[in-house]
């Protein structure tokens, strides 16, 4: 039956992915409100779906957590499964991303109208300048800022890889950051087409305030990610 769901989900995943992207094709032209609001029903049709077919629910815990004005938003990265359910319970996120994203033909023009922040990783420290100087621009808009510390989809229980990028970030940006742990690779593991039945949790952590040493903030926020999440994981896996 997991196999047989994890191929419905799937297809219709995809399916309703087309149809928005067609669908959103119009708002390129609108005021980017109306492109965030069509972003949002997608992301909450796809935590639908997932409920209906395979069985999956969520639960976000530590909502009073998230400022009400601009905040760094840095999350442990499991699955694909982040990467659009964070957006329900944010007000006006921008998702730090591979620039090679923008390239994908509708995909691409959406999170550009987004105002999405690109990274060309090959470039390094010019990279995160630039970085920055976006995430700035939009930070000063009372945005959230969401990254992801290691930049890639990380097995649940695997050794973390943080990157010292957020440290910069956070340094730079001058805001809260609030750290947050998941579950999410036990449901939807990466690189694997099946979608195993449970509750994703979600829980954001208590915000770091700006102002601290960088080698200090990134301590503090592996430690903080990474143990909350062991949690996470250990508590579903009972």
């Amino acid at each position: 039956m997991i196999v047989i769901r994890s191929v419905a989900f799937n297809i219709a995943f995809y399916l309703v992915l087309f149809v928005y992207l067609i669908a959103a094709m119009p708002t390129l032209l609108m005021p980017r409100g109306a492109l965030l609001a069509m972003v949002k029903n997608w992301s909450r049709v796809n935590l639908g779906l997932l409920k209906i077919i395979c069985n999956i629910d969520c639960e976000f815990r530590g909502l009073e957590n998230i400022p009400s004005g601009a905040a760094l938003i840095a999350s442990k990265h499991q699955s694909m499964w982040e990467t659009f359910a964070l957006i329900t319970v944010l007000k006006d996120p921008a998702y730090i991303l591979k620039r090679e994203l923008l390239w994908i033909p509708f995909f691409g023009w959406c999170a550009a109208k987004a105002r999405m922040i690109p990274v060309d990783r090959g470039k390094r420290s010019q990279a995160l300048a630039a970085m920055t100087e976006r995430a700035r621009a939009e930070t000063a808009k009372g945005r959230e800022i969401i990254i992801f510390p290691e930049g890639t989809r990380r097995a649940p229980g695997a050794e973390p890889k943080y990157k010292f990028g957020v440290a910069f970030l956070y340094s730079e940006l001058g805001i809260p950051c609030v750290p947050v742990a998941l579950n999410s690779g036990l449901f939807w593991p990466r690189r694997s087409f099946r979608r195993y039945p449970g509750v994703v949790r979600v829980e954001f952590l208590r915000p770091i305030e700006p102002g601290l040493d960088r080698q200090l903030f990134y301590d503090r926020l592996q430690d903080a990610i990474e143990s909350r999440t062991a949690e996470l994981v250990a508590m579903a896996s009972r």
